[in-house]
């Protein structure tokens, strides 16, 4: 006789933009297979407009509270009593996030557990998370720095093969690559993410993309992907009337589908396109995470943290629709399998 399904009502705390992407498909699934699911996000970067996109219905809870650690420090326990007055009557029975410090200490003091993923090993966020945590995923290549480096928190860690981006883009990296591979065009069009300057751990400089964007401009179609207002209204300047910069998102497959290369200061999208075999540059300009020196060891990315037009211009002569990183990819099937697995077992 096949088991019942015991169905779980599962707490998703999307608090960033990349968070979207990664568990759109596993929400869907958890749903389609009986389970209910809740989601609390926050107002940063796109993350409201692409919870909006995907069509996902979620409760607006707190705000970011900026760059400013003082700032940081205090928003956290104001956040966590929020989240925990909201969910205390929601009968939650499993807590999941991705980066949010937040998620592991609210469910701790609901009494459910918990699983905490992150692919950042320079978040200070980790350590609180890591500690209240009952369980961590992370990747393989990920380094546990001395704060974190115990017996009693490895107890907790499953790991999980390649990089987060693979969790998803597994499922449809061919349909993109074949429909790539169709498109006939002579035209160059170049995305760009400039720097996620509210985050905690970037130390790098500010608009330093701008001197740059203002010459390729003058050749090439630029899509500005702005990660805020303050972006958004910079990039809006009479400086930058030749280049497109969208007040919503575009949608992922949109632009997977017109990138001729992509120019990010690090993060999830940067690694997303790379993954997928699209000529990419990452210019971050603070310590790169494990997961990127994994892509730039397979040849998926290329890193130049000073950069400008002639390295543009250089890249571009060298650039053929490349294969995507197809080892990578297929590990992604498998961090899926295992993400699933500490959720629903």
């Amino acid at each position: 006789m096949k088991a019942k399904l015991i169905s779980m009502r599962i707490w998703f705390d999307i608090s960033n933009s990349p968070h979207v992407i990664l568990f759109q498909g596993l929400i869907k699934d958890l749903e389609a297979s009986g389970h209910e699911v809740l989601i609390t996000t926050r107002p940063l970067a796109n993350t409201i407009d692409l919870l909006d996109q995907s069509g996902f219905v979620y409760t607006v809870i707190g705000k970011h509270y900026g760059k400013n650690i003082f700032n940081k420090l205090l928003g956290f326990p104001i956040r966590v009593l929020q989240l925990y007055q909201y969910l205390r009557k929601q009968h939650i029975d499993f807590a999941v996030g991705q980066s949010s410090f937040h998620l592991p200490l609210v469910a701790r003091l609901l009494s459910v557990p918990s699983l905490y993923t992150n692919d950042n090993e320079h978040a200070a966020g980790n350590i609180v998370a890591f500690y209240f945590a009952n369980k961590i995923l992370i990747p393989s290549s990920f380094i546990l720095n001395k704060y974190l480096n115990h017996n009693w928190i490895k107890s907790k860690i499953t790991y999980y093969p390649g990089v987060k981006e693979g969790i998803y883009l597994w499922i449809k990296h061919q349909d993109l690559t074949l429909k790539r591979s169709q498109i006939v065009s002579n035209d160059v069009n170049i995305y760009i993410r400039p720097e996620p300057q509210t985050a905690q751990y970037y130390t790098g400089a500010l608009y330093f993309l701008d001197e740059m964007i203002q010459q390729l401009q003058e050749k090439y179609k630029i899509t500005i992907l702005t990660r805020n207002r303050e972006q958004l209204e910079h990039y809006s300047q009479g400086t930058f009337k030749q280049c497109y910069v969208p007040s919503k998102p575009i949608h992922f497959d949109d632009i997977a589908l017109d990138c001729t290369l992509f120019i990010g200061a690090g993060g999830s999208m940067t690694r997303e396109f790379a993954l997928l075999g699209i000529p990419t540059i990452s210019v971050y300009q603070d310590k790169l995470l494990a997961v990127d020196h994994l892509l730039l060891q397979n040849q998926l990315l290329r890193h130049y943290p000073i950069i400008n037009q002639e390295i543009v211009l250089d890249v571009l002569a060298a650039t053929k629709l490349r294969k995507s990183g197809n080892v990578l990819l297929n590990l992604g099937k498998q961090a899926y399998s295992i993400l699933r697995a500490e959720i629903v077992g």
